[in-house]
């Protein structure tokens, strides 16, 4: 698959010409936490993963997936590429690795256990996307649970909203090594999406860290 994104001005490409290799950024005393309801919360921080062109050029000579599920009486194909690593296999780029050790060492103590999984989706175009969930698959209803997000390629909105309603759609803009970690009750009091749009925009690819059992 040939790039077709453009480039971040901003990004640390990583490696040529002097400049770092791409890895993850400190965490500590620069990511933003947002309050939600009923005890959901969503911590940011743009620009995160530095060198991530570089990343997203690699990532995209992965194996990558087409799938196909049951939707009502037919079977459909899944609007986007998809690659899951699981807890013993090697991350593809040793700056998701360094990405994963760092969020663990942060939220330690709120997570109370580490993120070992990293699941991927490559979102080709605007008609890629993934449809409002919570990612609750494996745990119990009343349990809580953390997902990080890394995001390089193009920017594409994450939309957040509460499952009971009454407020408001968040969205975010996630692009460029962008982080978000879900956190607190989000995943079984809001629920998430990455909504279809008929503007141009270019590819771009979501890293999910998770805790075992959590997809």
């Amino acid at each position: 698959m040939t790039s077709t994104y453009q480039p971040s001005m901003f990004d640390l490409s990583g490696g040529a010409g002097g400049s770092p290799a791409p890895g993850a950024g400190e965490l500590a005393g620069r990511i933003e936490r947002h309050q939600l309801t009923a005890g959901a919360w969503v911590d940011v921080l743009p620009g995160w993963l530095h060198g991530s062109d570089a990343v997203f050029e690699a990532l995209l000579g992965i194996d990558w997936r087409a799938d196909r599920r049951q939707m009502y009486d037919n079977v459909v194909d899944v609007p986007r590429l998809l690659r899951w690593f699981g807890a013993d296999e090697p991350l593809p780029h040793p700056a998701l690795a360094e990405a994963r050790a760092r969020l663990n060492i942060h939220y330690a103590d709120e997570l109370g256990e580490e993120f070992v999984t990293a699941g991927m989706c490559l979102y080709r175009d605007g008609k890629d996307s993934v449809a409002w969930h919570g990612d609750t698959i494996g745990r119990s209803a009343r349990h809580d649970t953390m997902v990080a997000i890394v995001s390089v390629g193009s920017p594409r909105h994450l939309s957040l909203r509460p499952r009971a309603g009454g407020h408001e759609t968040l969205r975010f803009p996630l692009g460029h090594g962008d982080l978000i970690v879900m956190g607190g009750s989000c995943q079984r009091t809001w629920e998430h999406a990455i909504l279809k749009t008929a503007k141009p925009v270019g590819p771009r690819i979501s890293i999910q860290f998770r805790p075992a059992g959590v997809a």
